[in-house]
């Protein structure tokens, strides 16, 4: 039973990471080249697994069913415990309102063409939000159950991708360099998000259990996965298109639309857009859990079919408002989501370990490279924050 729950929460993990990821990463590293891009990607990995093992350690000395709301907590006090649901608040509604946003748009797209209807992106997010509200309502087992299939789905796809459109990537595509300095800065922040999937470690905590060894495992190999996926998807996406290609893309259904034409094979678009909805649902079942499992914690709701169904209305409803107002603010939801990520995936994680390290006896498992690891990781998180401050002010190039 608890290695069926491993793989699992591994998969929960990497399709949390990957939904995203996948969709913005192209969008994002589009004036980079493929090795800046490439040694981008890799630091973002190594930092963010670095702090999903950080987290780790504090959860063996917390209950169960602890969230980041009881961990801030138990080491920050009650100023530490504000912080931390502003943030886990921000950042999980941020990224609910770019799957809600960026779903929607491209469910709106199928209905139209299937129906042959002409309906708003809004309609499209409505609908959206509503499958993956009542899927949550029903438990993390049922997400667990759904997300198995999407996910198994989602890699098949992504296998026949890579099979169709290997054969247009061009070297010459790959060598390209950045084509301008400042968007390497640029790039951070939604790159770094592409790796986040912290909010939902204190759920797979409470269905797995305080299992040290297990958790370390799903967390490594959970994150491990979507590196190895991304580095192949910017080897497509870098490979097949120049450079000015993938600036002129518009968002990310300009993106996808662009993909599909490449090859002028139908079974590639059809690939294409099936893939972008599977890593959406996939992403959006695993972020929106946390989430739900964070209002319930903190609103003291319980499991019984009203309380799960009045967490829901909190989880749900704010995102959806952002969706409809903003149908085409994927990336930038992305963009804001990176501020409250640093905070929640590495300030915060920072903060606990040393407050719990240096006024704390307990021994047990201690993530390695000490005080310098946790002073790498807070610096990390103040470039990252630094770069998405220096975008929002024009001071570099806007992306998406």
């Amino acid at each position: 039973m608890l290695k069926n729950k491993t793989i699992g929460s591994m998969l929960i993990v990497a399709g949390t990471t990957i939904g995203a990821g996948m969709l913005a990463l192209p969008i994002a590293s589009a004036g980079l080249g493929f090795s800046t891009a490439l040694a981008l990607i890799i630091a973002s990995w190594l930092l963010m697994t670095y702090t999903a093992l950080l987290m780790l350690e504090l959860h063996q000395y917390a209950p169960r069913d602890a969230t980041l709301n009881t961990l801030a907590k138990l080491w920050l006090g009650k100023r530490g415990q504000y912080i931390a649901n502003f943030s886990m608040v921000f950042l999980f509604y941020a990224l609910c309102a770019a799957y809600i946003a960026g779903g929607g748009a491209q469910l709106q797209a199928r209905i139209n063409i299937g129906f042959d209807v002409n309906i708003a992106p809004q309609f499209g997010s409505v609908i959206l939000a509503v499958i993956i509200a009542s899927v949550v309502t029903l438990g993390t087992s049922k997400v667990d159950k759904l997300n198995r299939v999407l996910f198994t789905i989602k890699i098949i796809v992504l296998a026949s991708l890579f099979y169709m459109l290997t054969p247009y990537v061009q070297g010459k595509h790959l060598l390209e360099m950045p084509v301008e300095q400042g968007l390497i800065l640029s790039a951070i922040p939604v790159i770094f998000t592409s790796f986040g999937f912290h909010g939902s470690i204190p759920s797979i905590v409470k269905y797995v259990g305080v299992e040290i060894k297990v958790l370390r495992k799903v967390m490594i190999a959970g994150a491990a996965l979507p590196l190895v996926i991304y580095i192949f998807w910017q080897l497509l996406s870098q490979g097949i298109m120049s450079q000015a290609d993938l600036l002129n893309s518009q968002g990310l259904s300009g993106f996808v639309s662009s993909v599909a034409s490449i090859a002028r094979n139908p079974s590639v678009a059809t690939a294409v857009k099936l893939f972008a909805d599977l890593a959406l649902a996939t992403s959006f079942l695993g972020v929106s859990l946390g989430l739900f499992d964070f209002f319930a914690d903190t609103f003291k709701k319980g499991d019984n079919k009203t309380d799960r169904i009045k967490t829901a209305l909190i989880t749900f409803i704010p995102p959806l408002g952002f969706a409809l107002f903003y149908p085409q603010g994927f990336i930038m939801a992305l963009g804001y989501a990176a501020i409250a990520l640093v905070v929640l995936a590495i300030f915060l994680p920072v903060a606990m370990v040393y407050k719990q390290r240096t006024t704390s006896s307990k021994t047990g498992y201690k993530v390695k490279s000490g005080n310098v690891g946790l002073g790498i990781a807070a610096i990390c998180g103040i470039t990252i924050i630094a770069a998405q401050f220096m975008q929002m002010a024009g001071l570099i190039p806007a992306i998406g």
